[in-house]
């Protein structure tokens, strides 16, 4: 026959029944529980694991996201593939790739069009050249420590407008969590100060609708910049027309919808549990600890879009630096060099105006 554990809820060992207390005790941090109270613990821990097994068994329906190009369509499309870092670079008949957006590299290979779903949706370009250009100047502004050389030799104007794919996901989720919430209260006695820890569990349960849950679907994209340029405005989002990539590039993605769930999973389930944790912080723990959780995707959807990017990639002493800004709202992230004589001059300025100078008085 099975052997049934019961786990001791404040350290996790097995407890056993103790015949003289009528109670499950746990032989290690001597907490108590009535038979019937552990029983009830158990059999939603026992809901819990039957609710994960079923979430990990749940898939995104990811077929439907994208759609075939029409024989036309196709005919004006084509791809540029970069010598330098291999990214390929899709666009209408009439746009020329002079330059890749990734590594700046002037050598762009045409090829044939091929090999790439047709997007649902787009978000088109409200940011225009110009005013990237100014965002970036306005994104230098302040940084003490940035080379002068730096911006002195920049190449503001290799600034390109792209549009990057995304994978959307809308979702609506059971999400179930348990919480190990604790408070403190200090007292003084005649010889020592006494902390003592409450300990509560705190289970919450709730059912939630994301939508338009944006994972890119480029690896030469870091999924750090994309998601800090975040948010985009999806009620601007319109069905794709190849009409709206006159003019400018598109990046041909190279991870799939069916690639791209993990990251959309760890997105929600992260969503999810930090919404049902809010609720439990609301009541005044001192500490709020996440113990176990459960994500069970409901019903789902998953589209294909692309997303407007300003991007630059510029060199400085041999390390290329990207920037990129939201072709929508105008938000810019990036990463700066800093200059090390600089850094040190200031680490010593602050030291001085920290460190008392020495004084003498004369006699």
């Amino acid at each position: 026959s099975d052997v049934i554990e019961y786990k001791c809820p404040s350290c996790n060992a097995s407890m056993v029944f103790d015949s003289k207390s009528q109670h499950m005790k746990c032989p290690y941090c001597d907490t108590e529980f009535e038979v019937a109270k552990i029983e009830e613990l158990f059999a939603k821990q026992e809901k819990l694991a039957a609710e994960a097994q079923a979430a990990k068994e749940a898939k995104w329906d990811t077929a439907d996201a994208g759609s075939e190009w029409g024989e036309d369509e196709a005919a004006q499309m084509q791809t540029f593939t970069c010598s330098s870092c291999g990214a390929e670079l899709v666009s209408d008949g009439n746009t020329m790739a002079t330059e890749c957006c990734y590594c700046g590299n002037p050598t762009m290979i045409p090829s044939r069009f091929s090999g790439m779903l047709k997007p649902d949706f787009v978000i088109p370009f409200k940011k225009t050249k110009d005013e990237a250009v100014a965002a970036l100047k306005e994104f230098y502004k302040g940084k003490r420590l940035l080379p002068k050389a730096f911006t002195a030799h920049n190449r503001v104007e290799a600034i390109q407008a792209m549009y990057v794919p995304f994978w959307l996901f809308d979702s609506d989720v059971t999400a179930s969590a348990e919480f190990r919430a604790e408070t403190d209260t200090v007292y003084e006695t005649n010889d020592e100060t006494v902390t003592e820890t409450s300990v509560y569990r705190c289970d919450r349960q709730g059912t939630m609708r994301f939508q338009r849950i944006p994972v890119d679907g480029s690896q030469k994209m870091d999924d750090t910049y994309m998601e800090s340029i975040e948010p985009f405005d999806y009620s601007q989002m319109v069905p794709f027309s190849p009409a709206y990539l006159t003019g400018f590039l598109a990046d041909k993605y190279d991870v799939d919808a069916e690639a791209s769930v993990p990251r959309a999973d760890e997105r929600v389930e992260r969503s999810a549990v930090g919404v049902l944790e809010e609720t439990v912080k609301a009541r005044g723990y001192d500490r709020t600890i996440l113990k176990d959780s459960v994500v069970r995707k409901d019903e789902d959807q998953v589209a294909y879009a692309l997303a407007p990017v300003w991007i630059l990639t510029t060199r400085y002493q041999d390390k290329p630096y990207t920037f990129m800004m939201n072709g929508q709202t105008g938000k810019m992230v990036g990463t700066l060099p800093y200059d090390n004589q600089k850094s040190l001059m200031y680490m010593g300025a602050v030291a001085a105006i920290l460190t008392p100078a020495p004084y003498f008085v004369a006699k």
